[in-house]
């Protein structure tokens, strides 16, 4: 069902406020690009500081662009194909995690990226209740979001494989950085599993993930998608050459904390502001230089 190269979507900002008709162009850019999905609101698209009017509408935004370009787009033209939107609707409350996703659901997003309940560290138990809860009350597929340096706590195999028994709990976007965590949840159950670290799509794709959800894509969506499809068809030596090409940029995105180093990079490009929101800020100049000098390597930034 979930399948390829996922971006994950920066928010761009104006002047303080959502740009949505940036929003529009982006989604447009990584429509051309060839990406296999979009979502929104995720780590990378800045949700902490989205109030919840502002997540609703970002979430709307992008499943109508979506939905337009490719009714709207030539057909056999990249514009014209239709691509997921995977929601994110996850919360550490329990009812804000289903408000939002009864509310993707609403709005015809194909799936919910939900990430572990964040801050208050519930128990292996509490978490398996959470995503049952919203699994059982929301006829939406749900992909869980595993990253324990955000939420302080870590989703074990054993919780994975025993959620994924309901029907609606599909995939997970694995981003403990472990092989080993997806290899045991890969002898356990039969989930899809997605890569939340653009180094390490090529690895977890070799024991058997089935694409990524990218922060890389969004400056580069053909590149990303050419890594993941070279993988989805066993053509590994391709896939180690384009891994290799896109391995420094994958790292560099992370010499801050993310969304940082994708947004100026995109402002680098000329495809977003650069705009943040506090407590997120501007890039250290020493840091920022070294993203400057690696899209110049590429190509990206010519000045």
């Amino acid at each position: 069902m979930f399948q390829g190269a996922y971006t994950a979507m920066i928010t761009p900002f104006k002047n303080g406020e959502v740009d949505y008709a940036r929003l529009t162009e982006h989604v447009r850019f990584q429509i051309d690009g060839g990406i296999d999905g979009l979502v929104p609101v995720g780590t990378t698209g800045e949700s902490p500081t989205l109030d919840h009017d502002e997540h609703k509408r970002v979430i709307e935004h992008v499943v109508k662009a979506a939905k337009d370009l490719a009714s709207s787009g030539t057909p056999g033209t990249p514009a014209a194909r239709k691509v997921q939107v995977i929601a994110g609707t996850g919360s550490n409350s329990t009812q804000e995690a289903l408000e939002l996703t009864e509310f993707a659901h609403r709005v015809g997003a194909d799936a919910a990226l939900m990430v572990n309940p964040y801050y208050n560290k519930p128990t292996q138990e509490g978490m398996y209740r959470h995503f049952m809860h919203i699994a059982d009350k929301v006829e939406l597929p749900i992909i869980l979001y595993n990253i324990p340096g955000r939420c302080g706590v870590t989703m074990n195999p054993a919780t994975v494989a025993r959620l994924h028994k309901h029907d609606q709990i599909v995939a997970i976007k694995e981003a403990t950085g472990s092989m080993d965590m997806a290899s045991e949840i890969r002898s356990l159950c039969d989930i899809e599993i997605l890569s939340g670290d653009d180094s390490l799509t090529l690895p977890l794709m070799a024991i058997g993930g089935r694409g990524v959800i990218s922060v890389l894509s969004n400056l580069m969506p053909r590149e990303v998608k050419a890594l993941a499809d070279a993988a989805t068809k066993g053509d590994y030596n391709e896939a180690r050459k384009l891994h290799k090409d896109l391995f420094n940029l994958c790292k560099v995105m992370f010499i801050e904390t993310n969304p940082i180093p994708i947004k100026i990079a995109m402002a680098l490009a000329g495809r977003d502001t650069g705009e943040l929101r506090l407590p997120l800020c501007e890039m250290l100049p020493e840091n920022k230089a070294v993203l400057e000098q690696a899209l110049r390597q590429r190509g990206i930034v010519r000045s």
